[in-house]
């Protein structure tokens, strides 16, 4: 295999790689919304819980798409600022895993929890959607972590729609597992330890892509 063709393969791996880090990074912990999801499986069925874990996997994709593309658009402005901008990136990083690890600590201290209300399908994607989107930390975690893991660098669109289309599909499947455990899976993840464990988790998740970006 010509050299070209080994370096772009090993691009598109990265790209794969990075996007699914970054979706699990952002998927794993559970909290109002993955209990929400996990509770709804649970009175319903699981083809409407699969269908809300479909609406908060589309809101992660499309934040990460959003990211993506204005991340390639400004490429060549920040060009001049790309390794303060790659520490500024790092920190935000940091903070958002702080962030997460000190609300996972409140809420183990003192949950709340919510009725659940019946919903068919279509709607659960919806609400679901809707509730990821209005998010900001989702749109901030992308953002940071793309622009500032790839600034001043033109990055091939095939590269750019992999690493879309890993985190789509890792938050896809952390919000389908959420989904198909039902009550069982709920009974471990919604409680106060299991939110916690898994809070704690993606923060450590976030923390080392912090580290990554100040190292490379």
């Amino acid at each position: 295999m010509p050299p070209a063709e080994v370096d772009h393969a090993g691009a598109v791996s990265a790209a794969l790689v990075a996007g699914l880090v970054a979706g699990y990074g952002i998927a794993i912990p559970v909290g109002a919304v993955g209990t929400y999801l996990v509770a709804l499986t649970a009175r319903t069925s699981l083809r409407t819980g699969l269908a809300a874990a479909l609406g908060v996997a589309t809101a992660d994709g499309v934040y990460a798409l959003v990211a993506v593309l204005g991340g390639a658009a400004i490429a060549g402005v920040i060009a001049p600022f790309a390794e303060p901008l790659r520490l500024v990136s790092a920190a935000v990083l940091v903070v958002l895993a702080a962030h997460g690890a000190l609300r996972a600590l409140r809420s183990h201290r003192a949950p709340a929890t919510r009725p659940v209300s019946p919903l068919g399908p279509g709607r659960a994607y919806v609400s679901l959607l809707g509730v990821t989107l209005v998010n900001p930390a989702t749109v901030v975690y992308f953002t940071a972590l793309v622009v500032g893991g790839r600034a001043g660098a033109a990055v091939p669109l095939l590269d750019q729609a992999v690493f879309v289309l890993a985190a789509f599909a890792a938050s896809a499947s952390w919000q389908a597992a959420l989904a198909g455990g039902g009550a069982l899976l709920g009974r471990v993840l919604t409680g106060r330890r299991g939110r916690l464990a898994t809070a704690l988790v993606s923060s450590a998740v976030i923390t080392a892509l912090a580290v990554r970006l100040v190292l490379t």
